[in-house]
């Protein structure tokens, strides 16, 4: 007869009855369907602890075997109110100085009795926060260009559109305006190189600290698309979080854009092109500007004299080594792997060795 999951209590009832009525040890466990050792036990714990011997025991272990000894703990904190500057790594060594005879625990076991008692102090992460660069103030063509996303939408088609625009500041041509399914560098580097094909490289370009202008976790802020843009000989300029005022001219294009191209959105891809590049068509050689005075942008802007090219390897005549950043983000300096940024991936840099 097997034991009954629910009802165990009145099972070993009945079971230590049918022994003191007289009946032999064997015989009952047999019947019950267990063993004579554990019928035994079940029938020593009635005789020692009445009924309660019957109830389920908690099947934890009396103790562990890694347990910290409360004496030891006792000694650690004591040893921190007494010094509240001592950390760990110096608690574990004088707990080996107080008790030679006994292995220290490990610095994660003493941090942990420390944070278990409320004597760790949990800095604050510090998280990068964005600054603006110094703006300048324009007065000729291709001095400085701005270029944002303006803010996505959905197309009929249910998916998202990321129109990436860059105009003159100084005669407010708009030089591009493309849709693309995404705010990543992969399909903004076209976007840009077609403008500098067509119209020839500015002196500067303006952003906000976003992607993919800009890096938060990057060294200075950099990203793959600004390192491209410095390569090229082209300063970079960023506006304030927060202050899209800096940058008004580009914004109020956008403004422009959203109210004559947007609305409503076409369905595709494709056909959401064909407005943008009807738009540039209007508010470049149709639309007279207020800030122009009536003028055409196209009447105010011409091409830049610096033509586009490829930059070639740099040169580092003042240092050691010129090498190639690796694709992860590091330079290889025979064994030694040193993390960069993979912002840098592909660059040449020069090093110079400064000390052993």
């Amino acid at each position: 007869m097997p034991w009954k999951e629910c009802n165990r209590m009145d099972e070993r009832l009945r079971f230590v009855a049918r022994l003191l009525e007289g009946e032999k040890m064997a015989s009952v466990c047999r019947e019950f369907g267990i063993s004579r050792k554990t019928g035994y036990k079940i029938f020593n714990r009635y005789k020692e602890c009445g009924l309660q011997g019957l109830e389920d025991r908690a099947r934890t272990p009396y103790r562990h075997a890694n347990k910290l000894p409360f004496q030891v703990e006792k000694s650690i904190l004591r040893i921190k109110q007494e010094h509240p500057t001592w950390g760990a790594p110096k608690i574990r060594d004088k707990l080996a100085k107080i008790f030679p005879s006994f292995k220290p625990p490990a610095k994660s076991t003493i941090h942990s009795v420390l944070d278990r008692h409320g004597l760790v102090k949990r800095r604050r992460r510090r998280r990068h926060k964005a600054q603006g660069t110094q703006l300048q103030a324009v007065r000729s063509p291709n001095a400085l260009w701005c270029a944002d996303f303006k803010g996505q939408f959905q197309l009929g088609n249910r998916q998202y559109c990321y129109p990436l625009t860059i105009t003159d500041q100084q005669s407010r041509y708009l030089l591009a305006c493309e849709g693309l399914e995404s705010v990543k560098e992969n399909g903004a580097f076209p976007v840009f190189e077609e403008a500098f094909k067509e119209y020839g490289l500015p002196a500067a370009i303006r952003t906000d600290n976003g992607v993919p202008f800009a890096s938060a976790h990057a060294l200075y802020g950099l990203s793959r698309l600004s390192v491209w843009w410095l390569r090229l000989g082209i300063s970079i300029e960023r506006i304030k979080p927060g202050n899209p005022q800096q940058n008004g001219r580009h914004e109020r294009m956008h403004l422009t854009l959203k109210k004559e191209a947007t609305k409503p959105p076409s369905y595709n891809f494709l056909q959401q092109q064909g407005r943008f590049d009807q738009f540039i068509e209007v508010y470049n050689y149709e639309r007279p500007h207020q800030a122009l005075n009536g003028l055409y942008p196209a009447e105010v802007y011409t091409p830049s004299a610096r033509q586009y090219f490829k930059p070639d390897v740099p040169e580092y005549p003042f240092h050691d080594r010129t090498i190639k950043v690796t694709r992860c983000g590091r330079i290889c300096v025979g064994r030694r792997k040193i993390n960069l940024s993979t912002v840098f991936a592909g660059q040449y840099i020069g090093i110079r060795e400064v000390e052993e």
